[in-house]
């Protein structure tokens, strides 16, 4: 039988560390603090099933629950988050206090200047294509039309571009999602 885990040193081994982690992909405070709270109810929901023997597995498995958490905000988040900006529901808003500290802890300010000087190495076209795909979130057929090109250029494009990003941005995630 495995030793189990205590999850209340887990969670101050790795409390900080895990809200910046949330908090450089999303860029958005409120986010990653929910997604920061799911993930540790997560942890403490599943504690019992933890089969692990170090730090180093207890690491492991938080942060494999935390990339399921991001990949599920990632597949659903987009599409939930237009439907209740179009039905007109708004979250109640987290204190600003609260809003700055994340920011802080979690170095927001130098994580948007590193993205934009990123962002500064890409071509005109390309830089336009992500703006246009991420930022404002256009889908494919209208970043085509904008930039008056074939919506498969537009792809290219836009994978270029974020495939620069993460290798400039994030070295070693880009390493595991060219491999």
């Amino acid at each position: 039988m495995a030793r189990g885990i205590d999850t209340q040193a887990l969670y101050d081994r790795h409390c900080d560390p895990l809200l910046r982690y949330f908090a450089r992909r999303t860029a958005d405070p409120q986010v990653a603090l929910d997604l920061w709270a799911e993930t540790f109810a997560q942890v403490v929901a599943s504690a019992r099933r933890y089969r692990g023997a170090t730090a180093d597995d207890e690491a492991a498995w938080l942060y494999a629950i935390a990339r399921n958490q991001l990949a599920g905000y990632l597949r659903k988040g987009y599409a939930e988050q237009r439907m209740v900006r179009k039905l007109g529901i708004e979250r109640p808003p987290v204190d600003d206090a609260l809003l700055a500290d994340v920011d802080r802890r979690a170095g927001l300010a130098e994580v948007r200047s590193e993205l934009s000087a990123a962002l500064a190495t890409l071509t005109d076209d390309t830089r336009q294509a992500v703006t246009l795909r991420v930022v404002h979130e256009l889908p494919y057929p209208q970043v085509a039309d904008r930039l008056a090109i074939t919506e498969v250029a537009a792809r290219a494009r836009v994978s270029r571009g974020l495939q620069s990003l993460a290798r400039i941005l994030d070295p070693e995630l880009a390493n595991e999602v060219s491999a």
